[in-house]
């Protein structure tokens, strides 16, 4: 019996099976294909014109697509289309100027911090964001590049 058993072994080893994962005996969730073409709509618009951008990564993250310099995250724009929403992590004195614009409006959680939120329909809004997520880009370059010790004694 042993012997089958060592026999039914080797056949799995070496057979045309797929390897299993390794968080679950299931098969992964396919990619929905918003994800593979980088976006629909003004988040594909966005997408192309930040990752043209200095240091920025885009990685898709809770339900938005997050834009970041290292690890330091400047702004932040839905997958969903229905929902049209961006987040962008601005300096203090910028965040009060921004404010002063139509259609922009402090972050309903985190607008002490800086964050605020812009709605985007048209290409027409991506363009008028663009400015402010250049000034967010520009200040996340510097939070990236200060020494691990400095963030420590700014928080």
């Amino acid at each position: 019996m042993r012997e089958a058993m060592a026999d039914r072994r080797a056949r799995t080893r070496t057979g045309t099976a797929p390897p299993r994962r390794f968080r679950g005996a299931g098969r992964g969730r396919a990619t929905r294909r918003a994800l593979e073409r980088g976006g629909t709509g003004p988040a594909r618009r966005l997408n192309a014109t930040l990752a043209g951008w200095t240091a920025v990564r885009i990685t898709p993250m809770f339900g938005r697509w997050g834009y970041f310099v290292r690890s330091q995250l400047f702004a932040c724009f839905p997958l969903r289309p229905q929902e049209r929403d961006l987040w962008v992590r601005l300096p203090l004195a910028r965040q009060a100027k921004a404010l002063g614009q139509e259609g922009v409006r402090p972050h309903r959680r985190f607008g002490r911090q800086g964050w605020i939120e812009i709605d985007i329909e048209t290409a027409r809004d991506v363009e008028r964001a663009l400015p402010w997520l250049r000034h967010a880009h520009a200040a996340a370059l510097g939070r990236a590049g200060r020494a691990p010790d400095e963030e420590d004694d700014l928080a």
